[in-house]
């Protein structure tokens, strides 16, 4: 899966780049630059992006030229996503955003190390490769997708192991989202320690 990646992660495999607004999460409707990396084996099958599983599919792209594209924009904030970033080390490109004054978020399922300098970490677990006990306490959002109703004691569970200061999301999967999401509503009133997660940009149609 690793290609010829270099373990310092100065060149990457990267599928997409892309200016938008950020449509889910605690940072919903904030401009950002997305950066989607190739490789994956979590597998999750509601995975809207599964072209992003084989990293052999994407080339490898310096660290420091996908800096400088990110730099070119005026929103001063990067979402490294996938696939599954952490496959790879981070420690590079998220040091070389900060020093241009770029915030720095990721989104991870959290199954492999955490590597990089993150301003935000967003630990989106899934049941197909669960994240490892030793990144749950960095996480700074948690967020849940429920596919169904049995989700919801899955949540609880990882709930139960992040920070206090952990901010809760409990999202529905876009192609189940009117079965689930009056099942969510229901829920988070019960529970308000959890907010809702919506994919707003499939609202907004953008990327």
């Amino acid at each position: 899966m690793k290609q010829d990646i270099p373990e310092d992660g100065t060149l990457l495999p990267l599928m997409e780049e892309f200016y938008t607004i950020q449509g889910e999460g605690f940072n919903t409707g904030k401009a950002a630059y997305f950066i989607r990396l190739g490789g994956c084996d979590v597998g999750c099958h509601w995975c809207d992006v599964k072209e992003s599983w084989d990293a052999e599919m994407h080339p490898l792209t310096p660290s420091d030229i996908i800096v400088e594209n990110a730099d070119k924009f005026p929103g001063k904030a990067v979402v490294i996503t996938g696939g599954e970033p952490l496959i790879y080390n981070l420690d590079y490109l998220t040091n070389k955003l900060k020093e241009r004054g770029i915030l720095t978020f990721i989104e991870t399922s959290g199954a492999y190390p955490l590597s990089g300098n993150w301003d935000w970490i967003c630990l989106s677990p899934k049941k197909f490769k669960a994240p490892r006990p030793d990144i749950t306490p960095f996480a700074h959002e948690l967020k849940v997708i429920v596919f169904n109703k049995s989700d919801f004691k899955w949540a609880e569970e990882y709930a139960a192991m992040v920070s206090p200061n952990c901010k809760l999301y409990l999202q529905p999967e876009w192609s189940k989202s009117k079965e689930i999401t009056p099942m969510i509503i229901e829920y988070v009133m019960a529970n308000p320690k959890w907010e809702i997660s919506l994919q707003t940009h499939k609202f907004l149609n953008i990327p």
